[in-house]
């Protein structure tokens, strides 16, 4: 049990809902790293626009360097997702 206050998608409601929505459509389920800001909806839109930017936007990088950048920063930093 998380020790901080979620919503869930099922008692959320306007944006909080719709973030969650796309979020679940996005990767077929609601990772906790999206969970967990659930509290604030604008807070969750800016940090996956700012996720859709940094990964999916042009970029002189790969999309296969792109995501092993985050692997190797999830690793230093001890993540276990």
């Amino acid at each position: 049990m998380p020790h901080i206050k979620q919503i869930t998608i099922d008692n959320a409601t306007g944006l909080v809902k719709r973030e969650l929505e796309k979020a679940l459509k996005r990767a077929g389920r609601v990772w906790n790293i999206v969970q967990i800001m659930s509290l604030n909806g604008g807070v969750m839109k800016a940090s996956m626009e700012l996720y859709g930017a940094t990964m999916f936007a042009e970029s002189p990088l790969s999309r296969q360097q792109r995501e092993m950048l985050a692997v190797v920063v999830s690793v230093a930093n001890r993540c276990e997702y």
